[in-house]
């Protein structure tokens, strides 16, 4: 078994409070193509999906050329949104979340990873928005996987970095977060501030502070070890 412990991170709503900049640029996409946006639950339901999944989800009666036309509209919305605001404006750390990222980095034998909904092009400003440059040894985003809840991500992450799926584990706000480590068969923290609630939540952990995170860690690990 690897000594090497592999914590992989979710962003928008884990990582980043990116709800507001979704809903203004999922409405605005919408608007664009001349629909009603569906209301902000169901918008913030489908956060952590890549966005032709998500669209898919939100409007399966519309067909591919809509929805692909949907996807390119919320792009162009949300960078404009982020153009103007800045990202740490517009998609702010939760609170505790750079204190622990430290924490954890400094850690012997703990090696960070991100997987994400993002394409690697948001994934990249938002990493450079908020100076993490250099925190993740491994950057899993929409571009090359299928839509979360399917396990590819964690794969590669685990493959990138040596971990054996009994030392890693997945820290996420939605079931799509915990199905995935579960496909893969790692570890799972479920955070209680993202955007599905405690009762979607099937995890081996949930927290409800980002301070409560390393302690989580080191029991799920000593769990599964």
């Amino acid at each position: 078994m690897s000594l090497r412990r592999l914590v992989i991170f979710d962003v928008d709503g884990t990582l980043v409070d990116s709800q507001n900049d979704i809903v203004a640029a999922m409405t605005g996409a919408f608007a664009a193509q001349g629909l009603a946006a569906p209301p902000r639950p169901a918008i913030l339901s489908i956060v952590g999906l890549s966005l032709d999944i998500a669209m898919f989800r939100l409007v399966p009666d519309a067909g591919a050329t809509l929805r692909a036309a949907l996807v390119r509209s919320y792009k162009d919305a949300y960078s404009g949104l982020r153009a103007r605001a800045g990202v740490e404006a517009s998609s702010p750390l939760f609170a505790g979340a750079r204190e622990v990222l430290d924490l954890l980095r400094a850690q012997a034998g703990t090696v960070l990873a991100v997987a994400t909904g993002k394409s690697a092009r948001g994934l990249g400003k938002l990493i450079e928005g908020h100076r993490l440059e250099g925190y993740f040894a491994s950057l899993q985003t929409a571009d090359d996987h299928p839509s979360k809840p399917h396990p590819s991500m964690v794969l590669r992450a685990l493959e990138e970095t040596g971990a054996d799926p009994a030392c890693a584990l997945i820290v996420g706000d939605t079931e799509f977060d915990m199905e995935m480590g579960q496909a893969a068969g790692i570890g799972r923290i479920a955070v209680t501030w993202g955007y599905h609630g405690r009762e979607r939540l099937a995890a081996d952990a949930i927290i409800d502070r980002f301070a409560d995170l390393p302690a989580a860690i080191a029991t799920v690990l000593e769990a599964r070890s």
